[in-house]
């Protein structure tokens, strides 16, 4: 019992067609293909319905020159459907085995070599593209035999206006020999690309035809538009002339009004005078653009399914990136349409027949397809994840890896160190290390000499009155301090009788006052502190504050010794008048 063979058109095929595949070329081009006859010029809704019942009847000359006309004309419908296109000639494929047998992965690998060494196979994905405009897209297989082998050696792009359904269903190539109702396409000579934006038949099912009422209505407002920006400023011009005057002073007459215009001057009798009315400026104009960004929405949204990405940034337009990133998920979900589309087909129609004339017909034919993937955001992911390692879920360091693609570190690789960050435990930050850092700053604390490892307190550094110096606190104090109740370690001007210096008194009052309110040492901390906290190493730190050394603001901080040294210096005086007194 045989086993009929069918096309990608659903007819039988002879067995003789299986044998060997056709290495004529049928679809030639000739020089008058490139000839069109302009049907965009002067349309007008009844031409354009008049275009489409041609193409309904099968006849579809003048709707794929008019289609081809339109995305010649008008940019924004060419733009709109390059994106479309460019988003899936731009992804990686891959051809995968249809089974898991060894006949199954030969065949993979036979058709695998043959796509990577296909030079212009992008540009012919491109080309059956078309079909999201058009409806359909027709390419030619060009195909060699040489040492009972069957090879692909191009694909030829076939005009949509050389394809008709004159009088039947499925397709037909006009050729050189049958101009009109053309020919049958031979079994596994043609791939013939579909593109079903609706239910309906080939003709009716590009996005062409939605797009060109609005493109029809556009023209009409982009005229309007041109016509009022030409006279747009200018005064109405009003010629007079007396009822005796001649022809000939008329006609004078209209063309001096005429020619006031562009060339701001012209002849006439005296008997005839011009008048200027100025006209009131309004915003008219906005008619115009209003009804052609309406036009371009509308494309956008027959297009891509959406407007907001294509009007973003666009004066007046109603886009925005946030909501484009919303409204970018129907666009993902239209690219993984045309990408299962856009495979299917050369599955069947182009690796089908090259498995075929090469393995036999039995023979498991691979799967091509797009790697499309939409974008995630792997921030949330992380956060994700970050919840559940807090939560105890145990996960794997390869998980992680393949999740978020970035590799696990191979033993003597260089560890990537984390920006170091040194806040207090209140928040402050200081000069010491924080009790509880990550390990990085473990490192850096190792790094630091003894006695620079004491964590202390932005907010602990105080002026000693007794010494003049300042001292810095601990940052918490120790255990047996607090269980001791002892006091703070007593300064040089606690007197053990309980006396007090009124000399020193004064200097202390005035230390008091300078920390009441802002330290003037705070703009130097606060460069040390920003040094700590981006510096690496006890090295990098040195660095660091070596170079920043000669931009310190110290304006604030001589004045306040400034003020101090003459206080110090009177409150001297004073006291050593009133001892001389005494």
């Amino acid at each position: 019992m045989s086993v009929v063979i069918y096309d990608a058109l659903g007819r039988p095929v002879e067995t003789s067609a299986t044998r060997r595949p056709d290495v004529h070329e049928l679809a030639v081009v000739q020089v008058r293909d490139r000839w069109s006859n302009y049907p965009s010029n002067g349309l007008t809704p009844e031409r354009l319905a008049r275009i489409f019942r041609e193409a309904d009847h099968g006849d579809m000359l003048r709707q794929a020159e008019l289609f081809e006309e339109m995305e010649e004309k008008d940019a924004h419908l060419a733009s709109q459907f390059q994106v479309r296109k460019l988003a899936v000639q731009g992804l990686p494929w891959e051809v995968t085995p249809r089974t898991e047998t060894a006949r199954a992965r030969e065949t993979a690998a036979f058709c695998r070599d043959f796509l990577e060494g296909f030079t212009d196979f992008e540009e012919h994905v491109l080309d059956l593209l078309d079909a999201l405009a058009k409806g359909y897209s027709t390419m030619e297989i060009l195909w060699e035999t040489s040492a009972g082998q069957s090879r692909i050696r191009g694909l030829r792009w076939v005009h949509p206006k050389k394809v008709t359904f004159w009088d039947s269903v499925s397709p037909r190539i006009l050729t050189v020999e049958e101009p009109v109702r053309g020919i049958d396409p031979p079994p596994f000579k043609f791939v013939y690309h579909r593109y079903k934006a609706r239910s309906g038949h080939d003709t009716r099912s590009g996005l062409m035809r939605v797009c060109a009422w609005m493109y029809l209505f556009k023209n009409y407002s982009i005229k309007d538009w041109v016509a009022f920006a030409e006279i747009y400023g200018m005064p109405l011009r009003i010629g007079r002339y007396e009822p005796g005057a001649s022809r000939m002073d008329r006609e004078a007459l209209v063309q001096a009004v005429r020619s006031l215009g562009t060339d701001a001057a012209g002849v006439i009798s005296k008997s005839t005078e011009i008048e200027f009315i100025e006209t009131q400026r309004s915003s008219s104009q906005n008619v115009y653009e209003s009804l052609a960004r309406f036009c371009d929405a509308q494309t956008s949204k027959a297009v891509l399914g959406q407007t907001l990405t294509s009007e973003a940034g666009s004066p007046g337009g109603t886009g925005s990136y946030a909501l484009g990133r919303v409204h970018g998920e129907v666009r993902h979900d239209l690219v993984a349409a045309d990408c299962r589309a856009l495979g299917k087909t050369i599955t069947q129609q182009l690796l089908g027949p090259l498995v075929g004339f090469n393995y036999g017909w039995d023979a498991p034919v691979p799967r091509f397809g797009f790697l499309f993937e939409p974008p995630e955001d792997l921030r949330a992911a992380a956060e994700t994840y970050r919840i559940l390692a807090e939560m105890g879920f145990d996960l794997s360091q390869e998980h992680l890896s393949q999740r978020f693609k970035v590799p696990v570190r191979k033993p003597g690789e260089k560890p990537l160190a984390a920006p170091l960050k040194n806040p207090d435990m209140n928040g402050a930050r200081g000069p010491g290390i924080r009790e509880g850092a990550p390990k990085g700053d473990a490192k850096l604390r190792s790094a630091l000499p003894p006695d620079a490892r004491q964590p202390v307190r932005a907010s602990a550094l105080r002026f000693a009155p007794a010494s003049g110096t300042l001292g810095t606190e601990p940052l918490e104090p120790s255990s047996s301090t607090e269980s001791q109740g002892s006091s703070p370690p007593a300064t040089a001007n606690d007197s053990p009788a309980g006396a007090s210096d009124p000399g020193q008194e004064s200097v202390d009052a005035m230390a008091d006052r300078m920390n009441r309110g802002e330290s003037p040492l705070a703009p130097l901390f606060d460069a040390i502190f920003t040094a700590i906290e981006e510096a690496g190493s006890y090295e990098e730190l040195l660095e660091s504050v070596y170079a920043g050394y000669d931009t310190l603001h110290t304006a604030r901080l001589q004045e306040a010794l400034h003020r101090a040294v003459f206080a110090a210096n009177l409150l001297g005086y004073l006291t050593a008048a009133e001892e001389s007194r005494s």
